[in-house]
């Protein structure tokens, strides 16, 4: 289930109430999508159930993002992200995503599990959308994906170091480093 970069500039927007779960084996495909997750994508279940999670990742995206939520949740820790995801027309949305492997009853990682909410629309404005954009061309100054991909993770991993946090705690914590003034 092949997608293009085509994206048809069009965001959508969900209810601040609503929360958009899925589950995913280990492989990242699609063991579950509820009923919000299916109807801002614009799949069927059908459509999704076995494919990659993958399928509604948009072009836009840092790949060292996606990078570094999954060495989190395959070394079983949970993550917190600002993800633009992209529907089935080309349309987009935003959510805050909150990801955390699932257990067996051992102890043991069976999946991924993910719960994305509404995203601050503040947070994305002023401080994620530069961020990203900002990681996009550092991938995109290199004609190799994977020197990209380094140089970009690298870029995140100095920001994260020059705030002298890690990721998760930089994502949770911008609302409230904002509020306090602090860049």
């Amino acid at each position: 289930m092949g997608q293009s970069d085509f994206t048809s500039g069009v965001e959508r927007f969900f209810d601040p109430d609503e929360i958009i779960v899925s589950k995913t084996d280990l492989k990242g495909r699609l063991t579950y999508a509820n009923r919000p997750f299916l109807e801002l994508s614009g799949y069927t279940e059908k459509e999704v159930l076995g494919q990659p999670h993958s399928m509604i990742r948009h072009p836009e995206m840092p790949r060292c993002i996606f990078k570094l939520l999954w060495g989190s949740i395959e070394q079983g820790k949970e993550i917190f992200a600002y993800v633009n995801n992209r529907a089935k027309n080309g349309d987009n949305y935003w959510v805050y995503a909150h990801v955390t492997p699932s257990l067996s009853v051992d102890g043991q990682v069976v999946g991924y599990h993910s719960n994305r909410r509404v995203p601050d629309r503040d947070i994305l404005e002023k401080e994620v959308f530069p961020l990203y954009a900002k990681l996009r061309s550092i991938e995109g100054q290199h004609t190799n994906r994977k020197d990209g991909l380094l140089a970009s993770e690298k870029a995140l991993n100095d920001v994260l170091a020059e705030k002298g946090v890690e990721y998760t705690e930089f994502i949770v914590t911008l609302g409230q480093r904002r509020r306090r003034g602090y860049r």
